[in-house]
């Protein structure tokens, strides 16, 4: 049986018995039992105990970014219920409005006595769930939009990798030089330090991608 082995951040590649080749349709299995077709690009490993691992896509196009736009739309769906809950309870705790602005006392013994208590209460009550679904709506259009930032990432499970890492590659190559030479200013006393390590993690980024997609 196929199944997926995760082989770095972002990308899960195929875990074979059996050998296959470029371009070939294999199906695999999630850890949960469901079945997906992917279509094989290179072997990019073996292990002690006889498995081929090859980079894949899903045959049916769906990605990493499919799945940030799911989620988005999700958490954007989520946010607006929530919003309108929120408005729902707000309006509700307005209820005997025009009786509590006149800022009348409670009358201690009086018949109004347990009605005016009650009223305040199931105002105070809405309120308080009013804002606590504000508070959650606001989350969950913090989400929606960290996801959709994401739709538009691209990042190594993807085959168009190689050539975007490729390209910052090579701009990161330039700024690094134009630093160490001084052809561009140092904006604080680690920028050379900072282009270093982003040149290195480009570099890592950019071999893995061949790798996988080359």
């Amino acid at each position: 049986m196929n199944t997926y082995k995760k082989y770095c951040p972002n990308v899960f590649v195929a875990k074979c018995p059996e050998t296959h080749q470029r371009g070939e349709t294999i199906t695999l299995t999630t850890k949960y039992g469901k079945e997906h077709e992917c279509i094989v690009f290179n072997r990019v490993g073996t292990d002690t105990e006889g498995n081929f691992y090859y980079s894949i896509v899903r045959a049916d196009g769906f990605n990493i970014q499919e799945r940030a736009k799911q989620k988005a739309e999700r958490y954007m769906k989520w946010g607006d219920a929530a919003q309108k809950a929120s408005a729902a309870k707000w309006e509700e705790s307005n209820e005997g409005k025009e009786f509590l602005v006149l800022a009348e006392p409670i009358k201690v013994g009086h018949h109004s006595e347990k009605r005016h208590r009650a009223l305040i209460e199931r105002n105070h009550r809405r309120m308080d769930k009013s804002m606590e679904l504000k508070a959650k709506a606001e989350l969950h259009q913090y989400k929606a939009e960290y996801w959709e930032g994401k739709a538009d990432e691209i990042n190594l499970s993807m085959p168009e990798s190689i050539e975007y890492f490729e390209y910052k590659l090579e701009e990161a190559k330039m700024r690094h030089e134009g630093l160490k030479e001084g052809t561009l200013k140092r904006e604080h006393s680690y920028s050379l330090t900072y282009a270093k390590k982003s040149l290195n993690d480009l570099e890592n980024k950019f071999k893995i991608a061949k790798t996988l997609w080359g």
